[in-house]
């Protein structure tokens, strides 16, 4: 019987996969991936290459690298794009108003950076790539609620999470590698005249993909306003309070942000503040201010309503004038907060854990993987970009197959797991390579690998062979690490406030990284590679120990709730 079911099981997870893979949401998911990742390829990373071969010089270059916290940050102005409808546009859908004028604008801007000469015209062209990085995580934004607003039971949160990945991880290769081999044949003008060309392309096709269906699109953002002047609602006097001290603390981590980038592009180079400086001094409290102690105030909200205190005890009249402003404000602001306190309780401790450190090791890393393989390791820049960009990007985007087959196949909870110890112990890889590397060759050697590589014209050999299955190991990892956690956090965020609480939580992924690289950077200075490495394993380890936790958490809360049943993954059986 035993066995009947779990061949049952196993012909659902396939079911389910094919429907998702074949459904036209998946078609569109990865266009808006590819759409996600190559604006970010091409203002923070191939702009650089442009501008160094204008001779811009790289106090000036330094400005550009401001147009990072656009994505940074982009959690601060989540609640604009969950609530606001923009003017005639709101036809086209709750997220569609946003992703599709933001590909256009892109697509524009681009074009228009085309026609411009850097050196020249330096302050048109750092002022249209500035709007490019906030119009790029205005899009991001959007494609992330998009994604958790349209996934039903054939487009699965799963699947949908690992091909918006795949196409951004394609576009990073496009916008990043390939756009360095076209430039050098063609121009930069012409390469970003092309890419311009390329987001133009997808904001129109962008117009066909499909809306989320109830009451995503169904303007619940007015039915949640009216709702909170009903009976056993909070007292609007309560909500106002609360409301006001949000406001404050948002007010306050905005003007933070306003001042740094004024003070950044009105002074001269030597009286510029430090871009790293700020992001580890402010960051932190940046995120106290926006997420923690909102959290605090959210969770007191929650206590209040269940214990049945400053409830109103029938319904009110419907709020007009200021009064109607402050319900949208507190729905936009605080509300998002309240329904994700007050629905997970006491699991958002260990959710937050799991957050703040599911993805440390790559999250961190990145910063040292260059001065590791080329000033530890000696590798050239040849060997560097074979490895990493070219098979590196595609042993990601295998691992994020792997990834998506995982989560159909295992369940989500289950390829989270395997992809946090995968990720962790590929950890251990890098530090026999800061050893010298004798076991990776080894192993190179004995699979038949390094023959391989060694027929790569004018750099392939051994000793590439043994970096390069090093990173194609680690890459992989990540490929499933990340489709599994994208799944994941997107499945914990509530379809009605999925634009706040996703970039809240995904802004806390990155925070984690941004603050842990000092700490690192330090550690290596004193103690060498080695040792990081083997502590990044004990912290994707302990990671893991946390994702055990979160499985049984989630297990015992549907045991209780009496839905134990399939995963996201996977299908009901048809009635």
């Amino acid at each position: 019987m035993a066995e009947v079911a779990e061949e049952t099981r196993k012909i659902s997870a396939w079911r389910a996969l094919g429907m998702a893979l074949g459904n036209r949401k998946t078609g569109f998911m990865l266009l808006f991936g590819f759409a996600s990742g190559l604006p970010f390829a091409l203002f923070l990373g191939t702009l650089f290459a442009w501008l160094t071969e204008a001779e811009v010089d790289l106090e000036t270059m330094g400005i550009f690298s401001l147009i990072g916290l656009a994505y940074a940050f982009q959690f601060l102005w989540s609640p604009l794009i969950d609530k606001v409808d923009l003017p005639l546009l709101r036809k086209l859908g709750k997220r569609k108003q946003w992703i599709v004028p933001m590909q256009l604008l892109l697509g524009a801007i681009l074009v228009t950076m085309s026609l411009l000469e850097p050196r020249s015209q330096l302050g048109m062209f750092s002022l249209l790539a500035g709007i490019g990085a906030f119009a790029s995580a205005t899009q991001d934004i959007a494609i992330n609620a998009w994604r958790i607003d349209v996934a039903d039971e054939r487009a699965t949160i799963d699947i949908l999470s690992t091909v918006y990945q795949m196409g951004y991880r394609l576009s990073s290769l496009v916008g990043g590698a390939l756009g360095l081999i076209i430039a050098a044949r063609i121009g930069w003008p012409e390469t970003y005249m092309m890419m311009g060309g390329i987001l133009l392309a997808v904001g129109a096709v962008g117009l066909w993909a499909p809306n989320a269906t109830g009451s995503a699109e169904a303007s619940e953002g007015d039915e949640q306003v009216r709702a909170l002047r009903r009976a056993g609602e909070l007292a609007p006097a309560i909500r106002n309070r609360a409301l006001a001290a949000v406001g404050l603390l948002w007010a306050v981590a905005i003007g933070a942000v306003l001042t740094f980038m004024i003070l950044s592009l009105t002074n001269a180079p030597e009286d510029r503040p430090n871009p790293t400086d700020f992001t580890l001094t402010w960051g932190p409290w940046i995120i106290v201010a926006t997420i923690i102690l909102p959290a605090l105030i959210a969770g007191w909200l929650a206590g209040q309503k269940k214990q049945g205190r400053h409830l109103l005890a029938e319904d009110a009249p419907q709020a007009t004038g200021g009064a109607y402003a402050l319900d949208h404000l507190y729905r936009a602001l605080v509300l998002p907060l309240v329904e994700f306190v007050g629905r997970m309780g006491w699991s958002l401790v260990l959710i937050l854990a799991v957050v703040l450190t599911y993805r440390i090791c790559d999250a961190i890393w990145g910063t040292f993987a260059y001065p590791f393989y080329l000033g530890e390791l000696q590798y050239t820049n040849d060997d560097v970009a074979f490895a990493s960009k070219f098979f590196g990007v595609g042993a990601i985007i295998a691992g994020l197959a792997l990834g998506g087959f995982m989560l159909t196949v295992l369940g989500r909870m289950a390829t989270l797991l395997i992809g946090g110890i995968l990720a962790a112990l590929t950890n251990l890889l890098y530090a026999d390579m800061a050893l010298g590397g004798a076991n990776m060759q080894a192993f190179s050697d004995a699979v038949g690998f390094t023959y391989l590589i060694e027929q790569v014209p004018g750099i392939g050999d051994a000793d590439l062979a043994r970096l390069t299955i090093t990173i194609g190991f680690e890459n992989l990892a990540i490929g499933i690490a990340g489709a599994a956690y994208v799944a994941w956090l997107s499945s914990i965020v509530s379809k009605q406030f999925s634009a706040v609480q996703y970039a809240l939580l995904s802004s806390l992924t990155l925070l984690v990284g941004t603050l842990g690289r000092g700490a690192l950077g330090e550690m290596i200075e004193k103690q060498g590679f080695y040792d990081v490495f083997i502590l990044t394993t004990w912290i994707g380890l302990a990671a893991s120990v946390l994702v055990c936790l979160e499985w049984y958490r989630e297990r015992r809360g549907k045991a209780a709730a009496g839905i134990l049943a399939p995963e996201a993954g996977e299908v009901a059986p048809a009635e």
